[in-house]
């Protein structure tokens, strides 16, 4: 007759992490009555982690234990109220060698430690299991047991024989070592392999992200996933894939609320598009993002700008200014503004911001001024441009209109450079100018490519307060977006109330 212990497993059977990230990543949980190896260097969060996943068997009813041969119980509990969390109904047991194992009468002369510490310390390892009877195990950590075996050999037996112990005993157990490890075995033996890394940038607060190197038998999204560790544990953000998001959605023209600028770009711009609003600092790209927030605003519709270039204060301050009603619809909650630092911002933690607010908050417009902000929260230029094209088809799949800033260097002529080339990512690009006429700086915008339709060929002048301004077609001008316009017309016309 089959016991119960002698059943195989069920490979659809998941324990869940306790961190919804992760258990994105891993598609449920880990596979439970499974080994899993978390691999990561000191203070990567290999603890942090298997705390969190003790204490969500704890919230399922289960019991739990966790086996310390390197961290003493004053330490995890430590750890415990940094997070404020409550290890009571977590079994702990204390594997470090005791005080007395430090007296020149307890060390060994004639064994190896290997043939009596070794033994020993498995031996109160198994014992433990036997008498708690656990369904979630840590043990942490595989480096004082591979210390203590010395030979890798011997060390890799030893992970065979807990290996096979646990399957016996329907225990998913969480294996914790430090990363790449001398001595090869335990990621070839283990079901799965979490690998945890963090590093300092040259400014700003360490990155952290995690990769799953295998789970046998079972689906997973691979690749690095940025995550931070605050209080209340790890919070996971799973790579972005626009595909898995998409939802269908009714086309629809979306108006600026000024008819000549809406007259500019083809009737409106598209949700499920993005628009580029290109130009050197001060020329009013923001400010149009504004008037389209607050038309939307207007008509019932939810905007979420993330600022990374000012403060909330002043970008609300500017838009009073300009008699733009956006504090009135920040204070209702049709416009949100995040501000955002990106010395302290992983880009995964900022695409899991966008999804949050467009499917919890229901934003219709998404404004992100600048790229530049967006740019130097990203490491390496190489990624910036995938990465940022993949937030932006999870944007158009899901309906909604993308407004982006880039402020290139430079103010007039032919010396304006823009920081990286994005004009080819977006369906929309609106070019934003500063030209001189009659002793006058002025500005002037024009569309210089539209995906979804048509729009004019001409470039029209921008005026900005109160509000947003679009002038009539500059056809007496030549060299506006060079900076260096030639006036074609004449003279009184142009000096006409400072009018063009």
């Amino acid at each position: 007759m089959t016991s119960e212990l002698d059943r195989p497993a069920p490979t659809d059977v998941r324990a869940g992490s306790g961190i919804a990230g992760l258990d994105e990543v891993l598609e449920g949980g880990f596979p439970a009555y499974r080994v899993h190896l978390i691999e990561g260097a000191p203070g990567a969060g290999k603890t942090t982690l298997a705390l969190q996943f003790l204490l969500e068997g704890v919230q399922r009813g289960e019991s739990v234990l966790y086996l310390t041969l390197s961290e003493t119980n004053e330490e995890l509990q430590a750890v415990a109220r940094s997070h404020t969390w409550n290890l009571d109904s977590v079994a702990l047991y204390e594997l470090a060698p005791s005080e007395e194992s430090l007296r020149l009468e307890e060390q060994y002369t004639v064994f190896h430690p290997a043939e009596v510490e070794l033994g020993e310390t498995v031996g109160a390892l198994l014992q433990e299991v036997e008498r708690t009877k656990p369904s979630r195990v840590v043990v942490d950590s595989l480096s004082e047991l591979r210390l203590l075996a010395r030979d890798p050999l011997r060390y890799r037996r030893q992970i065979l024989g807990l290996r096979q112990f646990f399957a016996g005993r329907r225990c998913t157990v969480l294996l914790l070592d430090e990363l790449n490890p001398p001595g090869a075995g335990v990621q070839s033996i283990s079901h799965s392999v979490i690998q945890l890394g963090h590093h300092t940038p040259d400014y700003g607060a360490e990155r952290r992200h995690l990769r799953i190197l295998k789970v046998r038998g079972v689906p997973y999204r691979g690749g690095y996933h940025d995550f931070v560790i605050q209080t209340g544990g790890l919070r996971v953000f799973p790579r972005l894939v626009a595909a898995e998001h998409a939802e269908p959605f009714e086309a629809h023209l979306i108006s600026s609320g000024v008819e000549a600028l809406d007259s500019l770009v083809g009737g409106g711009l598209h949700g499920g598009t993005s628009t580029l609003l290109i130009g050197p600092a001060g020329v009013g790209k923001s400010v149009v993002t504004m008037q389209y927030a607050a038309a939307a605003a207007a008509r019932g519709e939810r905007t979420t700008i993330y600022v990374f270039d000012e403060t909330v204060a002043t970008y609300l301050t500017r838009a009073d200014g300009l008699q733009l009603p956006l504090r009135e619809y920040v204070a209702s909650g049709h416009v949100v503004l995040e501000q955002l630092a990106p010395a302290q911002l992983s880009p995964g933690e900022f695409d899991y911001r966008v999804r949050r607010a467009v499917e919890s908050g229901r934003a219709a417009l998404v404004v992100i001024d600048s790229l530049n902000g967006y740019l130097n929260a990203m490491e390496e230029a190489r990624s910036v441009l995938v990465q940022l094209h993949e937030l932006l088809s999870y944007l158009n799949a899901r309906g909604v209109l993308t407004l982006l800033t880039v402020a290139q260097h430079g103010l007039i002529g032919d010396q304006i450079q823009s920081p990286l080339d994005v004009s080819y990512l977006a369906d929309t690009v609106l070019l934003l100018r500063y030209f001189e006429a009659a002793g006058q700086l002025r500005k002037a915008m024009s569309v210089v490519k539209k995906r979804s339709g048509g729009h004019e060929h001409t470039i029209r002048e921008l005026r900005l307060g109160p509000g947003v301004h679009i002038g009539q077609p500059l056809t007496e001008f030549q060299g506006v977006l060079a900076g260096a316009p030639q006036y074609l017309g004449s003279e009184q016309a142009l000096l006409h109330n400072g009018d063009v």
